[in-house]
């Protein structure tokens, strides 16, 4: 393995960083996405039983709070509860708004390292060309051996470049669709209190 970094020459270790970092992100991500995590079951049939018992104190909404990122919504709307149904729902929204962005947070970058990663490999193998081409300035063609290191050089970081940006782009699709998808669900949850409370919606 090392032998193969070595031959690679010194671009292979950017490349290989950006693996270290897309890795660690992506299994950052994929343990911050657990719906039970980020959507706990029965959160919103269980505050609602407390608030018909009279017994919703605000000790009780910060606990909520600090539970998951669904109950920072949920949170905001209690906090709110004595308002307006209109009134309720901005600071939902404005909650949610903040809750979206935490959760989106490092896709950006491995977005980034799936975009420059195949750059990278690319620049790895026009170096090695040069030096292909300057060995054969030098020398001529005729020993394919002075020719070989600028050629393996060349074949190493555009594979490695692109091993690294393939599972990258796969799993920074799959964690962006995953966030839609846990957004949809706060926002139905955070409905679907709202309207209850108001007396909008039965339990």
């Amino acid at each position: 393995m090392f032998e193969l970094v070595k031959a690679g020459g010194w671009l292979m270790l950017p490349i290989i960083a950006c693996s270290v970092a897309a890795m660690t992100i992506i299994v950052d991500r994929l343990l911050a996405y657990r719906r039970n995590k980020v959507i706990p079951e029965n959160l919103v049939a269980s505050i609602l039983k407390v608030h018909q018992m009279g017994k919703l104190t605000p000790a009780h909404i910060e606990k909520i709070r600090e539970g998951s990122p669904l109950g920072r919504i949920l949170a905001a709307g209690l906090l709110n509860s004595t308002h307006s149904r209109d009134i309720m729902k901005e600071a939902i929204e404005e909650e949610g708004r903040q809750v979206v962005h935490e959760l989106e947070r490092y896709l950006n970058s491995l977005g980034t390292i799936a975009a420059i990663s195949p750059l990278l490999g690319l620049l790895g193998t026009v170096i090695g060309m040069i030096k292909v081409f300057a060995a054969i300035t030098s020398a001529g063609v005729g020993d394919p051996t002075v020719l070989a290191g600028g050629i393996s050089e060349a074949l190493i970081t555009t594979a490695a470049g692109l091993s690294v940006a393939i599972p990258s782009l796969i799993f920074h699709r799959y964690l962006t669709g995953t966030v839609d998808k846990l957004v949809v669900g706060m926002e139905e949850q955070a409905l679907k209190m709202v309207e209850i409370m108001h007396g909008e919606r039965e339990a």
